[in-house]
């Protein structure tokens, strides 16, 4: 016969517990390696790299939309490319409730199925989604003009998408300074890391619907910068007419996004919440005049990004097809 725990015994037991927890977290970021392909499909990073640069070539927005692509991946569940599952008659795919920002409609998601498809041939179930979308977003910063990192590699694909999670999870662009802080606080990033990740914001266009309130409603906004965008998005109507997050250098990555926060030229509510008097307006004065500060901390911060809760070894599968589960 077992006593029961006592009170001092039992929250050691839960402390250790939690310890396993962090420690099996850690453990799975561990496994992924830069040089995971190099011996079962060398000429996967070359495939990814060489598809990437001419569709950016051709099409900017392609290159901002799978930057965004790995946030809208990496923050719901982990990097496990369950943002490219399609609705199925076990779950709703995380899909039908990230929005259009950009008018790209799925263009990027295209472009990693024929990546995919593509190495299939090469290298049959071995390159995984999860890892095309991590060299994607950094191959597309690249081609943009901006830094470049070591990716590391070995991530697996879910065999599930976490709707609730996306509906949860996301900062939006509606956000305060507060709300974006612990929105990417619950994903352990800190202000500096959050101001440095926004910053991809120095490329890519967005619809007139997400930010109509603040060119007419908002007082810190620079009225110049708000009558043009008044003339592009009227207050009626024109929800999916375009401007560019960066109207200075639109399809250049650098840190002109930071330099037009400081005129308040910040096209969203939550980028002008960056510089609005707040906590984090120090770290934008930084960036908008350190552009080799910004590069090196936006390469870490898409490390990091990168290695938020990857499924590694045996767990999840390698998909055939990125849009559906084997």
């Amino acid at each position: 016969m077992t006593m029961s725990a006592t009170f001092p015994e039992l929250k050691l037991r839960i402390c250790l517990f939690l310890c396993l927890i962090c420690i099996a977290s850690a453990d799975s970021a561990n496994e992924l390696r830069p040089d995971f392909y190099n011996s079962q499909c060398s000429q996967a990073l070359q495939v990814i790299k060489k598809e990437v640069t001419a569709a950016v070539r051709k099409d900017p927005a392609i290159g901002a939309a799978l930057i965004r692509r790995q946030f809208y991946d990496c923050f719901v569940q982990g990097c496990d490319a369950s943002v490219l599952l399609k609705d199925t008659a076990n779950f709703t795919g995380e899909q039908s409730v990230i929005p259009d920002v950009d008018s790209t409609n799925g263009t990027d998601i295209i472009l990693i199925e024929k990546i995919k498809a593509r190495l299939e041939k090469l290298c049959p179930d071995v390159v995984s989604c999860a890892d095309i979308i991590a060299v994607a977003a950094k191959d597309s910063v690249v081609a943009l003009g901006g830094p470049t990192w070591n990716v590391l590699l070995g991530r697996r694909d879910s065999t599930t998408a976490n709707l609730s999670a996306v509906l949860t999870d996301f900062p939006t662009t509606f956000m305060n300074l507060t709300e974006l802080l612990a929105t990417f606080g619950k994903k352990n990033f800190t202000a500096q890391e959050m101001v440095a990740f926004t910053g991809a914001h120095t490329t890519g266009r967005i619809k007139c619907l997400f930010f109509r309130t603040r060119i007419y409603n908002e007082s810190n906004i620079n009225p110049s910068y708000a009558r043009s965008l008044q003339a592009k998005c009227p207050f009626v109507g024109g929800d999916d007419n375009l401007a560019p997050l960066d109207r200075t250098t639109p399809i250049l990555f650098d840190n002109a996004y930071y330099k037009n926060l400081l005129k308040q030229k910040g096209l969203l509510h939550s980028d002008q919440q960056l510089y609005n008097n707040g906590s984090t307006d120090t770290i934008v004065e930084f960036y908008a005049k350190n552009p080799l500060g910004f590069r090196t901390d936006f390469a870490k911060v898409m490390t990091k990004m990168g290695n938020l809760s990857p499924l590694t070894g045996t767990n999840g599968q390698i998909r055939k097809q990125c849009s559906k589960v084997n």
